[in-house]
C-alpha cells in the first residue's frame, strides 16, 4: 500500500505529460488563460472589499485637498544691474499663505531681484505682492498681497521630523503648477556647501523637487508645514536651485522658517541669536588656532567619538563665556536636538532670537583629571554682532560708516529726515571718502544694484561681492543712497 501510494502522484504527472503530448497547444493556452482569469476574478474581488492601497490613496487625495488651497505660484519680474551684467528677467517659482493678513512664504531667491511680484492662488486668480522683508542668509522672504478669501497654511513642527517618515512637497516644477509628489524624510540636519545660503540645517527627502518648487511647502502626512523646498543637491558648491530632481531634495525646516517669518512680519528685519564662540568640527579640528592646548586637543581627538562641534575659543563677555561654556568643550545637542555639524549648530543657534534662552549638551574633559564627562548648560543667547560675523561690516567700517542700522521711522526722526526703507547712517568718520559723501541721517536705499530694505540684506550682499570679487581691486559693488538734503548719490566701491 505504501509503494502505491509513493507511486500515485508520479503517475498522475506522468499521464498528465502523455496528455499534454497529445493535446494541441490550444487546448494548454486555454487551459492557463482559464487559471488566470480565475486568479483575476478573486484578486478583483478582495480589491473590491477594501485594501490598504486604497487606504492610502485617499489619505493622500485628503493630504491635497488641505494642502492646496494654500500653495500659490509666485511669478516674478526685474532687472539685474550689476556693473558689466545688465539685463531684465522673469522667473517663477512657489510659495504658502502664512496667515489670512496676506502674508506669503516664500524662497527669498525667488523674489530678491524683483521689481513686480505676482501670486496666482489656487483657483486661479492672481493678486500684485510686495516684498515686507527677506533674510538673504537663510533665503526666506515674506510678500504680502491683499487679504480676503485666503485659506493659510496648517503649520506643523520639523523638530518631531525623523528619518524615514512620509512627506510631502507641492509647488510648481517646470512650471506644472499646483504640482504634488511624495517620498521620505532620508535625512536631517544636512547641509551641502551652497553659495547662497549662510545658514543650512536642511531636511533631506527623496519626494521629486525640481526647479519651480523653490519656495513651495513641505508637509507631513497630516498636511502640516514641517518645511519649505528650497535647493536640489548637484554637488557642492552650487547656486540654489540649480540641476535637475536626482533624488536629494532640500527643505528648511519649520523652525528656522518660524522665526524669521514671525520677525520680518512683526519688525521688518531679523535678529539671530549669538554665542560669542570659535567653533570647529572634531574631525577636522587638527591644525586649529584657538584657546586650546596641544594636549587638550590631542586628547580630544584620542577620546571622543560623536558628531558633535568643538568650542575651540571663548570670546570674553559674551553669551557661552557668561554661561560657563569653555574652550574645548564639544556641543553634542542643543534642546535636546542633535548636533550633526558645524552648520546645523550655526543654523540652530542662529535662528533662536536674542534673549532666548538654549540648553546646550556639552562632552568635555576634566581638566585636572583627564576623565571625559558631560553636562548641560544653559545659555541666554545675544544679538549677532554684525563686526565679527560680516566682512562687509568690517570694510564699511574701515571706509568710514561707523554705524549704521536698518531704517525706521524713530531713527530717521532722531536723525531729522524723511524716512525711507533702507540702511540708515547713525555715525561716520567725515575724514574718510564714503564718511564725506554720506553723512549722518544718510539712507542707503540700493546695494549692487538692487533695493535693500535692512542692515544685514545690505551686509549679505556685499559679503557675496566681496567673496566673489576677492583679489580684486574693484568690486563693481555700487551704493545708491539719498542725502540729508535729498540728494540722491551712486558710489562704486
Amino acid at each position: 500500500m505504501t509503494r502505491i501510494s509513493q507511486i500515485g502522484p508520479a503517475v498522475v504527472v506522468a499521464v498528465t505529460l502523455v496528455a499534454a503530448l497529445f493535446a494541441g497547444p490550444s487546448t494548454i493556452r486555454g487551459v492557463v488563460n482559464a487559471s488566470t482569469r480565475a486568479d483575476i476574478a478573486k484578486a478583483s474581488a478582495r480589491l473590491q472589499d477594501g485594501n490598504v492601497l486604497e487606504a492610502i490613496s485617499q489619505a493622500q487625495r485628503d493630504i491635497a485637498i488641505v494642502v492646496e488651497p494654500s500653495v500659490v505660484h509666485v511669478s516674478s519680474q526685474g532687472s539685474v544691474d550689476e556693473g558689466s551684467r545688465f539685463g531684465k528677467f522673469a522667473s517663477t517659482g512657489s510659495g504658502w499663505i502664512w496667515d489670512e493678513q496676506g502674508h506669503v512664504v516664500t524662497n527669498a531667491h525667488v523674489v530678491e531681484a524683483a521689481d513686480r511680484i505676482e501670486i496666482q492662488l489656487h483657483d486661479g486668480e492672481v493678486r500684485e505682492a510686495q516684498i515686507i522683508g527677506l533674510d538673504l542668509r537663510s533665503d526666506i522672504a515674506v510678500v504680502k498681497i491683499e487679504a480676503g478669501n485666503l485659506i493659510p497654511s496648517i503649520r506643523g513642527e520639523s523638530r518631531s521630523v525623523r528619518q524615514g517618515d512620509v512627506a510631502f512637497a507641492f509647488g510648481s516644477p517646470f512650471d506644472f503648477r499646483f504640482s504634488m509628489s511624495s517620498g521620505i524624510v532620508s535625512g536631517l540636519g544636512r547641509a551641502a556647501g551652497l553659495d547662497d545660503i549662510d545658514y543650512e540645517n536642511f531636511i533631506q527627502v527623496d519626494a521629486a523637487i525640481n526647479p519651480g518648487n523653490s519656495g513651495g511647502p513641505l508637509t507631513d502626512t497630516r498636511g502640516r508645514v514641517i518645511g519649505m523646498n528650497t535647493a536640489i543637491a548637484t554637488g557642492r558648491g552650487n547656486t540654489v536651485g540649480q540641476g535637475q530632481f536626482a533624488g536629494i531634495g532640500l527643505a528648511i525646516p519649520m523652525s528656522q522658517i518660524s522665526t524669521v517669518v514671525e520677525q520680518i512680519i512683526e519688525t521688518g528685519e531679523v535678529q539671530k541669536g549669538f554665542l560669542g564662540v570659535g567653533l570647529a568640527e572634531v574631525s577636522l579640528m587638527a591644525g586649529v588656532r584657538g584657546g586650546i592646548s596641544r594636549e587638550m586637543m590631542d586628547a580630544i581627538l584620542k577620546q571622543y567619538d560623536g558628531e558633535g562641534v568643538c568650542v575651540t575659543r571663548v570670546e570674553p563677555g559674551y553669551p557661552a563665556a557668561m554661561a560657563g561654556i569653555e574652550a574645548g568643550d564639544v556641543i553634542e545637542k542643543v534642546d535636546g536636538r542633535r548636533v550633526r555639524g558645524l552648520e546645523q549648530l550655526k543654523s540652530m543657534i542662529s535662528s533662536g532670537r536674542p534673549g532666548d534662552v538654549v540648553t546646550l549638551d556639552v562632552w568635555s574633559i576634566d581638566s585636572e583629571r583627564g576623565v571625559p564627562g558631560y553636562r548641560s548648560v544653559d545659555v541666554t543667547l545675544g544679538e549677532l554682532d554684525p563686526i565679527m560675523s560680516s566682512p562687509a561690516a568690517q570694510q564699511l567700517r574701515a571706509m568710514g560708516l561707523l554705524e549704521l542700522a536698518t531704517s525706521t521711522p524713530d531713527r530717521a526722526a532722531v536723525q531729522g529726515v524723511e524716512f525711507r526703507a533702507g540702511v540708515i547712517i547713525l555715525k561716520t568718520d567725515e575724514r574718510s571718502r564714503l564718511g564725506s559723501l554720506f553723512p549722518a541721517g544718510t539712507i542707503l536705499i540700493e546695494g549692487g544694484g538692487r533695493v535693500i530694505a535692512s542692515y544685514d540684506e545690505l551686509l549679505a550682499r556685499f559679503d557675496r561681492a566681496l567673496q566673489a570679487g576677492r583679489g580684486m581691486r574693484s568690486l563693481g559693488f555700487q551704493i545708491t543712497a539719498i542725502q540729508p538734503d535729498g540728494e540722491r548719490v551712486t558710489v562704486e566701491l
